[in-house]
């Protein structure tokens, strides 16, 4: 009993400290670091190649081409494919971008000056300003301009050392607003078997007011000196869906949080994702700017995906990345090191895991290394092993004396025949009629049970003797007792 309580007791302790990470991993100190991996910046551009038809003074043809950056932000993964989520407008320019490209080709061109705009301008001169009204979209018969406009989405991942040239994507959907949300794909398939990092999606917003929240993202182009750059907001009352947003503020009162988001939002924040504090998952993404930084709700997120038919899930990186990141905030710092190498053999470029594993090396087997109190706490608490196995042997050997005594022991009516004494030498002796045979019984022989013959019961002869040792019946020949060997008195 003692063996089992000891046995159950280490299993119990066992089953503890197995669950430390699970529960540790409700509540996770590090709350952003599920998302910022999948966070990336997000580039537009539009493309515009125009030809002017010059009639004035001889017929020429003026080609150009022109990049018109017209949008930055964040945007967040949430397919290992390298399926995001971003805003409308930093994948769909507001403004028509062949107007820019008529202003401009034609300033240069007859060296007239018109700003470099989306405004459509007059020019004083009566030809050259037919000419211009006629380079303007929309395409007539008379049209002076040929233009053709591309949007070219650039997307640079969270990775080091970081992408120069990132990667293309296309926007498959968006909603009508320039706040509303957007879904973009890459153009060519992600190179790698597992994909990108994905940021988990939150059920719903919190209804709680003043709800802490983590807003993650970029406000340039990642590189060596540009990492991504967390700010802390404080859900306020409001909606959270549509256009209106749900704006934020601080509970203290200390800090002005629309103007603060709406500045970070200006710099290259809007469209960043912001991440509840109770499991690090995505609730939302900035939106607005100047002094109003809002948040539209997950389900306007969830929303805008179903409608491009696309499953945000969750990769193999996610996993080994989530695994190792709960050990890591467990303070379980040499078995979070092996994960997070794990994670780069994935995904080389994970800047966050490579971090997080620096500091996991760099305290791994220290003071603050859980898993090291853990073993050097075992064997001075545990109970020793050796009682038991000399319990175990006691028991044993007690089982195995017992068993050897009951099979030695034979009860009197037992109808076995005993062996015969040797006779001394000399001629044969005259046994009695009536003595049974010597049957010799070896002991590692089952004992067989012979029935008894029905006998007529006579009066006693005298002439019949006993063992006065054991009772057992003599023949007149013998001088020692067949069964125990005591002498016959004579």
């Amino acid at each position: 009993m003692a063996r089992l309580t000891a046995l159950a007791g280490g299993i119990a302790a066992a089953l503890v400290l197995t669950a430390l990470p699970v529960m540790a991993h409700e509540h996770p100190s590090g709350i952003t670091d599920l998302v910022t991996p999948a966070v990336v910046r997000v580039e537009a551009v539009s493309h515009v190649e125009i030809t002017l038809l010059d009639h004035i003074s001889e017929l020429k043809h003026v080609e150009r081409s022109y990049d018109i950056p017209f949008a930055s932000g964040t945007a967040t993964v949430v397919n290992p494919d390298g399926t995001m989520v971003a805003l409308r407008r930093l994948a769909v320019n507001p403004d028509d971008a062949a107007i820019y490209a008529a202003n401009k080709i034609f300033a240069e061109h007859h060296k007239v000056k018109i700003p470099a705009d989306y405004e459509k301008h007059k020019l004083s001169d009566d030809q050259l300003n037919r000419h211009l009204q006629d380079c303007y979209p929309p395409k007539s018969d008379t049209a002076t301009c040929i233009i053709n406009v591309t949007t070219e989405i650039t997307a640079f991942p969270n990775v080091s050392p970081a992408s120069t040239e990132g990667f293309k994507v296309k926007c498959i959907k968006a909603g009508p607003d320039p706040d509303s949300p957007a879904v973009l794909v890459p153009i060519a398939p992600i190179a790698g078997g597992v994909g990108m990092p994905t940021a988990p999606l939150a059920d719903k917003v919190p209804d709680q007011v003043g709800a802490p929240t983590s807003i993650a993202g970029f406000i340039g182009r990642p590189g060596p000196n540009v990492q991504h750059s967390v700010a802390i907001a404080h859900l306020s009352k409001g909606g959270g869906a549509g256009e209106t947003g749900r704006p934020f503020a601080d509970p203290e009162k200390k800090v002005d949080e629309p103007v603060k988001l709406g500045g970070l939002a200006d710099k290259g924040l809007v469209g960043a994702p912001v991440i509840g504090d109770k499991n690090g998952h995505v609730i939302g993404m900035l939106v607005g700017g100047g002094k109003e930084g809002k948040m539209i709700g997950v389900r306007e997120i969830t929303g805008i995906l179903s409608q491009a038919k696309v499953v945000p899930r969750r990769g193999a990186i996610d996993t080994a990345f989530e695994a190792a990141l709960t050990r890591y905030h467990s303070k379980y710092f040499t078995e979070a090191a092996p994960g997070f190498q794990r994670v780069l053999e994935l995904y080389p470029g994970n800047v966050v895991a490579a971090g997080l594993l620096k500091t996991s090396l760099a305290k791994r087997g220290g003071p603050e290394d859980q898993g090291t109190k853990r073993a050097a706490a075992e064997p001075a608490g545990s109970t020793p092993l050796w009682p038991f196995i000399v319990a175990a042997a006691i028991l044993f050997l007690a089982a195995g004396g017992g068993a050897y005594l009951l099979w030695r022991r034979r009860t009197p009516n037992e109808p076995t025949e005993l062996p015969q004494p040797p006779l001394a030498a000399g001629p044969p002796l005259d046994l009695d009629d009536g003595a049974n045979q010597t049957v010799v019984v070896r002991r590692s022989q089952s004992f067989q049970v012979v029935p008894q013959q029905q006998q007529v019961m006579t009066a006693p002869d005298p002439a019949i003797k006993y063992c006065t040792s054991c009772g057992m019946r003599l023949g007149p020949a013998h001088r020692f007792c067949g069964y125990c060997g005591h002498p016959i008195e004579t």
